[in-house]
């Protein structure tokens, strides 16, 4: 590649990158989003549905046409980055006629409003860090299912014959028990109930969820904030030096070559 179409590439990809375009891009994606759940009432899309359609259209096109000058700016190395790649997909998804078999893309359009994540970096350090933490969710999820396990065999043997819609199976003790974990009625509408016909039954709600609830799903927060400590700290390590630290670097090297010329003058 020449010396002149690299250098206009670069400074395309330099606009592209800008503060300004990235406000812009941000602002139309609020406004997308806007417009597609405004064209969920069928009230206003009976006077003004074709206004939303056409500037649903028009926003689309100003989305493409920002893919294509990034392509421009950096080829298909573009694709190098995830980011860039989840964005060609919500964005493709629109592109794809919502017709016959594609119908239910239609609904697919909202993906849109995701690329708020892409242009927001706050937003993908928290996904970063999610998707960095999965492998330590996993493993609590798999002692979490091991302990929901446990305790839906023994609520079933324990109170299945007396409260069958609840515990008759493993499958409805193990939804009870999900609900139980969730906080959602737990006390009035299942522990209670139950404990009318087993007075003892506080016995084995309560600690389970002491386990399920407050210990084991704190953990997955614990996994999650080390993560986003983690890669806050690399970030840190990768941050390009601020303004009043290069000054004491450029101080710094300029010591060293003083003293470098000293040496040899000796």
């Amino acid at each position: 590649m020449n010396s002149p179409t690299l250098h206009w590439r670069l400074r395309l990809d330099a606009l592209m990158e800008s503060k300004t375009i990235t406000r812009l891009i941000t602002t139309l994606i609020i406004i997308n989003a806007a417009i597609l759940g405004l064209q969920t009432y069928p009230a206003l899309m009976a006077d003004w549905g074709p206004l939303l359609g056409t500037l649903d259209k028009l926003i689309l096109a100003v989305f493409i046409l920002e893919l294509a000058l990034r392509f421009t700016a950096r080829g298909l190395g573009l694709l190098r980055a995830p980011w860039a790649v989840f964005d060609c997909l919500v964005v493709g998804v629109a592109l794809v006629p919502a017709s016959g078999p594609f119908e239910v893309l239609r609904a697919l359009r909202v993906l849109r409003v995701l690329r708020l994540i892409s242009v927001n970096p706050n937003m993908r350090r928290v996904v970063e860090a999610l998707l960095s933490s999965l492998p330590g969710m996993g493993s609590i999820a798999m002692l979490l299912a091991l302990v929901f396990y446990v305790a839906a065999v023994m609520a079933t043997q324990l109170f299945g014959e007396a409260f069958p819609e609840w515990f008759g199976s493993l499958g409805a003790s193990l939804y009870t028990l999900f609900q139980v974990m969730t906080l959602e009625s737990w006390s009035m509408g299942i522990v209670r109930p139950v404990m009318e016909t087993f007075p003892l039954a506080w016995m084995y709600f309560l600690p389970f969820i002491l386990i399920a609830t407050f210990t084991m799903l704190n953990l997955f927060i614990a996994v999650v904030v080390n993560a986003m400590q983690t890669n806050h700290e690399q970030e840190a390590q990768l941050a390009p030096p601020t303004a009043t630290e290069q000054i004491l670097l450029d101080e710094l090297r300029a010591l060293r070559a003083e003293v470098a010329q000293l040496r040899e003058q000796r």
